[in-house]
């Protein structure tokens, strides 16, 4: 079974200390943060593809831009 983009931060977030503190930076954060959401992109494309024929008008990114590139 694939990993989700939470389950994937979660771990990333592990390496960096314990569950009653993080050791670091603001930069190194936001980075995971900044990954984490591209995975999700993808997962969500992916899931678009696998549940659209190939005759649908609208394509992926075009569905995940609509729905969440509103942000």
């Amino acid at each position: 079974m694939k990993q989700t983009a939470v389950e994937w931060l979660k771990k990333e977030l592990e390496a960096y200390g314990s569950s009653s503190h993080l050791n670091l930076d603001w930069e190194t954060f936001d980075e995971l943060i900044k990954q984490a959401k591209e995975m999700e992109k993808q997962q969500i494309i992916d899931a678009w593809e696998d549940g659209h024929d190939s005759f649908s008008t609208r394509n992926a990114e075009q569905y995940y831009n609509e729905t969440y590139g509103k942000q």
